[in-house]
């Protein structure tokens, strides 16, 4: 396991909820972190089939590209009665012509579900994988979970993407029903991040 020597790190993402949540993960170290914007980074394709896969592409075209060390993050949600789907695709399900649509996302999941006739719970899982990249190719990745089921209607408003679907394990609210501090304490990227810092920042 490589540890983080410098002080400097690019976010391999245009997100700025994102940078803001890292920046703050990262402070205690001591660490300025950046994001893809910020360098006037495109976003490269993501071509592979799984989260650490995408991850990797993303990080290591960062890193390349400035001669910084890059993180970036691939998350999505696995619904176990659609064979896993949306997953890696869980973006693409949202999109339409005017930007992505999580509404139509999650009624399209939903539908496909009552298509199957898939049985209760509709348990599911929301993955986060976190890739580390250095400019000489080396990378750690670090990946998260949070088990739960997804449910209908939709319930709460805070959060994003499937979050008003999505109840995790052990809770009777949907992450669109939590604060932000609830959920960040429990979630797939506070798993990862929790493993990231142990691994290469501690």
């Amino acid at each position: 396991m490589r540890k983080f020597e410098g002080k400097a790190l690019v976010l391999a993402s245009h997100n700025k909820g994102k940078l803001e949540e890292i920046t703050e993960l990262l402070a205690p170290f001591g660490i300025t972190v950046t994001s893809a914007a910020d360098h006037g980074l495109d976003e490269p394709e993501e071509t592979e089939t799984t989260f650490a896969g995408n991850a990797r592409i993303k990080a290591h075209y960062a890193a390349k590209a400035t001669g910084l060390p890059a993180l970036s993050d691939d998350s999505g949600i696995s619904v176990d009665g659609l064979d896993g789907q949306p997953g890696v695709y869980t973006a693409d399900w949202a999109e339409t012509p005017d930007g992505r649509d999580f509404v139509m996302a999650m009624t399209k999941t939903w539908t496909k579900l009552e298509e199957r006739n898939a049985p209760f719970p509709r348990t599911a899982a929301f993955n986060c994988t976190l890739c580390l990249a250095w400019p000489d190719g080396h990378d750690e990745v670090f990946a998260g979970k949070m088990p739960g089921e997804v449910v209908w209607p939709m319930r709460g408003t805070n959060g994003h993407g499937y979050d008003p679907i999505f109840v995790p394990a052990g809770f009777d609210i949907t992450f669109a029903e939590m604060t932000s501090e609830q959920k960040n304490a429990i979630s797939h990227r506070a798993d990862a991040f929790d493993k990231l810092v142990k691994g290469c920042f501690a």
